[in-house]
């Protein structure tokens, strides 16, 4: 296909714009690593939420949600949809706790809540293992989809798609630090919805499509609409909707999801201006991302079911994209080419938007890892704050082009999406215990990172070699079970931290007295931290059921089914007002 002018002219606007926010905070990122980090701790909470929302609306996002509609319908979302448990868990129990934490990336926590070499080597393995290795993986695809957007939007081939792509990111992130980011992130994602909602609108309409009676009435489209699998067919029901409930969203660590927060999410919030800041962000995020966004995207994959409705009608439409790209995914950036002139410029700027602000958060994320838990804490600790800013610029740099050279062997977003999730099997659950549980310790979590990298390396590497293969679902429950066991074991039969230790988070951070009282008894000095921890977990449930009742009742209302739409919009409002009346009861230091 070919853009038209007005197209162009759209799209470098956008680079420009971002370039420009980048020139302008390049002088005051310079300043200190902290400035270049975390903007001085100084930011609000409605830029903060905006730019986690849009930093989880990559452009892989969509890609993702279409693959996985046209595999396992709607009710497959539920795979990604079940972490907002752990979104909200996050907002009412741990946003406060990182930013009392006074740490500058998450990865210091490590050397505030355990202490001697382990703790050391714990951080600063992790600092190159999440911020170089993990962190690539994720970057390379989400590039994996601007390739396929190039690709089928713009004829471009892989190379040619990268580098156009990531040059402006780079540049912005890396000359105007997270300042930088968080602005840029808050106008790209206002770019991003209104070119996701807008093409969404158009394509329904389209004649093809017929609108969304016709839609909803294909034959290709119906199995595909209900909000949950058949209770009567494990085989989808287990997967789709009994193991990401039940198992996935607190035994699992998943970037922008993670158990009890942290990555990026916990970069936002250590940068807030104070706790009721973090708080505020984190659940602007979880709204938006959870209940506000899917809809476009789903619909969009659903109307791909009549225009493409297998990948041979795919490979048909674009012979020359490569056989190994060829995918459900696909189907998004395909539906999107019938856009006219003048919206295909602004859909594309939205899917550029969308990339821009997923990379420059990871490269920004990453290379705060490589600067201040790796280079500074083990390499050179007097490094001036101007030579920190530097190696930050430069690892920015370094991140971006493995990242690049990734995503060309990689063939679509949810096998990424799958390695991930199976990576992280079996760790969530620490994540969450051990702000509460003194038992936990370096040991613990050295155990749970170790098991289940290996076991992620032997299902993906070595099992098929040997036996049948086993479904994705299969692997990861088993690789939690196998996890989650070991680091048990290993916290059960290792020495606890050091009552100095001890004694030191627990008076910096202040978490619930719960699961502390061994180390409280054993120090009459500490007084004892009540805290709300129970009030905080029935504000999670019932923020839980309030994001879910406003996601299904704006489902139930494209349906044109309003009594349902009515009953989920009830539990929604009922949960506002819950959440509304008992904000002031919640204690902020």
């Amino acid at each position: 296909m070919v853009l038209s002018t007005i197209d162009w002219i759209i799209i470098i606007a956008f680079l420009s714009f971002s370039l420009v926010i980048g020139l302008l905070n390049s002088k005051r990122a310079s300043e200190s690593a902290s400035e270049f980090f975390l903007s001085s701790r100084s930011m609000p909470w409605w830029l903060l939420g905006i730019s986690m929302v849009a930093t989880t609306f990559s452009a892989d996002t969509p890609n993702l949600v279409t693959d996985i509609v046209r595999k396992n319908g709607v009710s497959g979302n539920w795979v990604w949809w079940a972490f907002l448990l752990t979104g909200m868990l996050t907002v009412f129990v741990y946003a406060k706790l990182w930013r009392r934490s006074g740490v500058v990336t998450d990865l210091e926590f490590y050397e505030l809540r355990y202490g001697g070499k382990s703790a050391a080597f714990l951080r600063g393995f992790r600092a190159l293992y999440l911020g170089v290795f993990f962190n690539i993986v994720i970057m390379a695809s989400v590039s994996l989809a601007a390739i396929k957007i190039g690709g089928v939007m713009m004829g471009l081939t892989p190379v040619q798609t990268l580098l156009i792509a990531t040059v402006i990111t780079v540049a912005y992130s890396s000359l105007g630090g997270l300042r930088s980011v968080l602005i840029t992130d808050f106008f790209q994602f206002l770019i991003a919805m209104v070119g996701s909602v807008a093409a969404t609108i158009y394509i329904i309409n389209q004649p093809m499509v017929g609108g969304l009676d016709q839609l909803f009435s294909h034959a290709s489209v119906t199995s595909k609409l209900s909000f949950l699998p058949d209770f009567s067919d494990s085989t989808t029901l287990i997967p789709l909707l009994i193991l990401p409930l039940a198992v996935q969203w607190w035994s699992v660590w998943y970037p922008g999801a993670e158990p009890g927060g942290g990555g990026y999410i916990a970069q936002r919030m250590l940068s807030a201006k104070n706790e009721k800041n973090a708080l505020t962000a984190s659940l602007i995020f979880n709204i938006t991302h959870y209940a506000l966004r899917p809809w476009p995207w789903i619909l969009i994959a659903l109307a791909s079911l009549v225009v493409f409705p297998d990948l041979i009608s795919l490979q048909k439409a674009f012979p020359h994209i490569p056989a190994d790209k060829i995918n459900d995914d696909l189907a998004y950036p395909a539906m999107l080419t019938f856009l006219p002139a003048g919206l295909m410029g602004m859909l594309i700027a939205s899917l550029v938007a969308a990339y821009m602000s997923t990379i420059s958060t990871h490269l920004n994320w990453g290379s705060s890892y490589v600067v201040h838990d790796f280079y500074k804490r083990f390499l050179k600790p007097e490094a001036s704050e101007k030579e920190l800013v530097t190696v930050g610029r430069i690892s920015t740099v370094v991140l971006a082009i493995f990242s690049a050279l990734l995503a060309l062997m990689l063939s679509n977003a949810l096998q990424a999406f799958n390695i991930l999730l199976q990576i992280g099997a079996g760790t969530g659950l620490i994540f969450i215990l051990r702000w509460f549980w003194w038992r936990i310790n370096t040991y613990t979590e050295i155990t749970g990172m170790v098991v289940s990298f290996f076991v992620a390396i032997y299902f993906e590497v070595l099992h098929n070699q040997f036996f049948n293969p086993i479904d994705d679902h299969w692997k990861l429950l088993i690789g939690v079970t196998i996890t989650t066991s070991s680091w048990l074991l290993v916290t059960l039969f290792t020495q606890p931290e050091s009552n100095e230790v001890l004694i030191r988070f627990y008076e910096k951070v202040r978490p619930s007295s719960i699961g502390w009282q061994p180390v409280i008894k054993n120090n009459p000095s500490l007084s004892e931290e009540k805290g709300q921890l129970p009030f905080e977990i029935l504000l999670m449930v019932v923020g839980s059921f309030t994001v879910y009742g406003t996601l299904f009742c704006i489902g139930f209302w494209l349906y044109g089914n309003l009594i349902p739409a009515l009953v989920a919009g009830s539990v929604a409002l009922a949960g506002t007002v819950f959440l509304v009346k008992n904000w002031g009861k919640l204690k902020f230091f």
